[in-house]
């Protein structure tokens, strides 16, 4: 959707301010939240009054009401385990056999230390993709460190269709490419839920090729320097702010990221090149007291430095850390040199016992011209979604979105945990 630039300027002044008054509720409620030095602990009668899938199973397989009483569920080193074995459907996949698992466990004693997580799980789809990724937010007694991982493996064809926020819909093409993430980092707590650290990013992409790119004239891709390989390789500055207490399904609190990575050719990076990456996160009970949630979430990624990036590794929709921007798009919908994106979502219960819920969301994103810091587009999406209850005790759901964009774009999208 193009707009003129008074209109643009307008949009952009509304961003801003939203943000603005969300990042003013976050920094209210951390102030409040740091007023102790414990982590409210979760009411163990919302656990065993609550119904998820395994209750369900449990109570055809007896054939009476049998919900699980785990009045030890939070205890340190207990792990709670969400096995989901599926065949589903996504934009990007196609039809796609996945084994997805996510375990939650405390470290210390959880009115100390903020739940720890390990994602993991293996997609192969109609497509011939492999994604195999392990992604783990560890926090080590009383929250003294935070050690983050983002490991993953990826043989994926898939589509691309240029550079800019207004390439057209018909404009997509496959790619394939062989990709090893390899992102790992520790930060350290220095007062409340602030928290500095370092760490060590690699992306390494082979047998880079264009599969049935248009014929008559150079792709983006061609013309941006398409090459076999592609290589990435730097240090990565971290500061956090989390005041939340469940990542997997936040009921309040915030979370405030911000990266900064300068790739460098002596630690076996193709050129030098920097990005600078904005993850800003908040969490409103709605109403106040409640189990809804209002979320808000503002991913803004920027690259600079006068390098060149590798293409795969440009801003792009839906390549966030767990592909979870601009749904209502399929991944790679749009890529640029910069991105600006802000999403909202409600999230309320459906049943009383917990075991269903539903969300609406609406999103927005927009990419920089090619080359420029010019921003000339933006790229709405909407849509809505049911949450089924996997495991109550560490609040992991089933997620099952339907979004909507423009030109006709939509399609399902599916999480083991929120999308943010």
């Amino acid at each position: 959707m193009v707009l003129p630039g008074n209109v643009l300027k307008a949009a952009i002044k509304i961003y801003c301010s939203i943000l603005g008054l969300v990042l003013l509720a976050g920094s209210v409620y951390s102030q409040d939240n740091a007023k102790t030095n414990t982590i409210p602990k979760p009411d163990s009668a919302q656990f065993n009054n609550a119904v998820d899938l395994v209750d369900v199973g449990r109570s055809f397989l007896k054939g009476h009401k049998s919900n699980r009483k785990d009045t030890a569920a939070l205890k340190s080193g207990r792990v709670h385990i969400s096995v989901l074995p599926v065949a589903g459907y996504t934009l990007q996949t196609g039809f796609a056999g996945v084994l997805s698992s996510n375990f939650a466990f405390y470290t210390s004693d959880h009115g100390q230390t903020n739940l720890s997580t390990v994602l993991t799980s293996v997609t192969y789809s109609q497509y011939q993709q492999i994604i195999f990724p392990i992604q783990a937010d560890i926090w080590t007694k009383g929250n003294k460190y935070n050690i983050i991982t983002d490991w993953r493996y990826m043989k994926y064809p898939s589509l691309t269709y240029g550079l800019g926020g207004n390439t057209s819909a018909d404009s997509g093409y496959n790619i394939n490419f062989g990709y090893l993430r390899l992102h790992q980092a520790i930060l350290k707590n220095i007062g409340r839920n602030l928290y500095v650290g370092l760490g060590y990013d690699a992306d390494y992409f082979w047998n880079i090729r264009e599969v049935d790119p248009p014929t008559g004239k150079p792709t983006d891709f061609e013309r941006y320097g398409l090459s076999k390989n592609e290589v990435a390789s730097g240090i990565s500055f971290h500061f956090l702010d989390d005041s939340r207490h469940n990542p997997i399904n936040p009921q309040k609190g915030a979370y405030y990221s911000v990266t900064w990575r300068p790739n460098f050719t002596f630690l076996g990076s193709d050129d030098n090149w920097q990005s600078l990456l904005f993850d800003l996160r908040q969490y409103l009970p709605l109403p106040f007291g409640s189990h809804n949630v209002l979320a808000f979430w503002s991913y803004d990624w920027f690259t600079m430095g006068g390098g060149h990036v590798p293409y795969l590794l440009l801003p792009s929709t839906g390549w966030d850390a767990y592909s979870n921007t601009a749904r209502g798009y399929i991944q790679g919908r749009y890529r640029s040199n910069n991105m600006l994106y802000l999403e909202s979502e409600y999230r309320f219960g459906i049943s009383g016992n917990g075991l269903l819920g539903g969300v609406v969301f609406a999103n927005a994103q927009s990419l920089s011209d090619p080359g420029t810091t010019h921003f000339a587009y933006i790229d709405p999406g909407y849509g809505c979604g049911m949450r089924i209850s996997l495991n109550k005790f560490s609040r992991t759901n089933l997620c099952i979105d339907y979004g909507w964009g423009t030109h006709g774009s939509g399609g399902f999208f599916v999480n083991l945990g929120e999308v943010f």
